[in-house]
């Protein structure tokens, strides 16, 4: 079948296109046509646009078009209940890259500008993102922060920079280094031996999630070890449709993992999961990496993941918590894991684990939706936070980097207390508890 509206590579393939039966089942679970009701920001309306353009009946450069395929989260709730099997994220990764490599994409100069030094000139680049890190910790610590919320200055300015800078947590005290330094002691007789991906905002921002992470391994018998040139797993990028720079971070962490004779590679967020799981699809027309892409994805498991497939060693000392649960949606949709990370949150006595209505309901952070989408993101937010608060638990779980920042910025500026923490973190802190009598 020809593909009349699209060019190069990363055509999306016109059999997925045609697998939607157009039942309307991922309707009331999408995000984005719930907020918004209209059908052509659904997942059935997003697929018969990007067939309109596939047919040669609509242009690329459409800003409609654009702008309908940037309100979409992909989340992939819509894959968990279609009944074809539709693979909405390919087609909507592939459509996306063909609108980023069209000039007249519709896209406003300020997001592109956005795009480029957030994708291609930060994220790729440790170094990079780590002074900008430090420079942001600087800010929050000198009491400019507090100064310039004050002012309101930000609200004043072009942009989208206040809903940005309300996004900011505190940052961790030190980052967290992929280095022998930062690994725990190995067991005397370690039954397997793994490798933690330490990701880029979790090494900056939740730094202690790694450390945790690193210290549960090792409780339960695993030796540690973090390959010290690995980069951004490209999540960001691939679902912003800068896909040649998502396939140029993965071959430099197969590379940075190559030397690594591990039995697992070990993820502790969500979306970088997701992404490191699927680099046999983000290759697999690489004649020098597609084999080794397939390897190393089969090696990949989730934190939560590998501990319920262990056995877990069971924590000795209590936590006298009230926990709910958030399913992250690369976790819960992409991974299809939604029992182990409650299974270990079940393991630690003392803690009550409470459901919250709609756990797998998106929380609208979404790489950098929440920067280039923000009034629409705040929108879905504020219902994911009513099924939080309903809970009235003290601590939210969720286990990945880019919820926990949502999460925890709407608590903050409702004034409530409540925590966020990843699941990993839980336990390592029943771990350090001293044993119960």
């Amino acid at each position: 079948m020809t593909i009349k509206g699209f060019t190069g590579p990363d055509v999306p393939v016109y059999a997925e296109i045609k697998d939607c039966i157009r039942c309307g089942m991922c309707l009331p679970t999408c995000p984005t046509y719930r907020e918004l009701g209209q059908e052509m920001d659904s997942p059935r309306g997003r697929i018969a646009l990007i067939k309109a353009v596939a047919d040669g009946r609509l242009s690329l450069d459409d800003p409609d078009f654009t702008l309908h395929m940037d309100r979409c989260l992909v989340c992939r709730n819509c894959e968990t209940v279609c009944p074809a099997g539709v693979n909405f994220s390919h087609l909507m990764e592939d459509t996306r890259s063909q609108i980023t490599r069209s000039a007249g994409n519709g896209r406003s100069i300020q997001e592109r500008l956005l795009r480029f030094v957030i994708l291609g000139q930060i994220f790729p680049y440790p170094a990079r993102l780590r002074l900008l890190g430090g420079i942001l910790r600087l800010y929050q610590r000198s009491g400019l922060q507090a100064l310039v919320r004050w002012s309101g200055i930000l609200q004043r300015l072009p942009g989208h920079l206040d809903s940005a800078e309300a996004l900011l947590p505190q940052l961790s005290k030190d980052f967290f280094l992929p280095q022998p330094e930062e690994m725990p002691p190995p067991p005397v007789y370690p039954i397997r031996r793994v490798a933690l991906f330490s990701g880029c905002i979790q090494s900056l921002i939740f730094a202690d999630v790694n450390r945790a992470t690193a210290r549960v391994l090792a409780h339960n018998g695993c030796q540690v070890m973090a390959p010290p040139l690995q980069v951004c797993c490209g999540a960001l990028h691939s679902h912003s449709g800068e896909t040649d720079l998502a396939r140029d971070l993965a071959r430099k962490n197969l590379d940075a993992f190559a030397a690594a004779a591990v039995d697992a590679i070990i993820i502790n967020a969500a979306g970088c999961g997701a992404m490191l799981k699927e680099y046999n699809h983000l290759l697999h027309d690489d004649p020098v990496y597609a084999a080794r892409a397939e390897e190393f994805a089969a090696k990949v498991k989730d934190i939560n993941e590998f501990l319920a497939d262990l056995p877990l060693v069971p924590p000795q000392g209590r936590l006298e918590w009230t926990v709910t649960y958030q399913d992250a949606c690369h976790l819960a949709h992409a991974q299809h894991i939604r029992e182990a990370p409650r299974q270990v949150l079940r393991s630690i006595p003392g803690l009550e684990l409470i459901e919250m209505v709609e756990a797998d309901y998106c929380c609208g952070s979404a790489g950098i939706y929440n920067l280039v989408q923000p009034e629409l993101s705040q929108e879905i937010l504020q219902r994911k936070l009513g099924h939080v608060i309903d809970t009235h638990a003290q601590v939210v779980a969720s286990p990945n980097p880019g919820c926990a920042l949502q999460i925890q910025s709407g608590l903050r500026q409702k004034g409530l207390s409540m925590r966020v923490m990843h699941p990993v973190e839980i336990l390592d802190r029943a771990y350090r508890q001293p044993a119960a009598n």
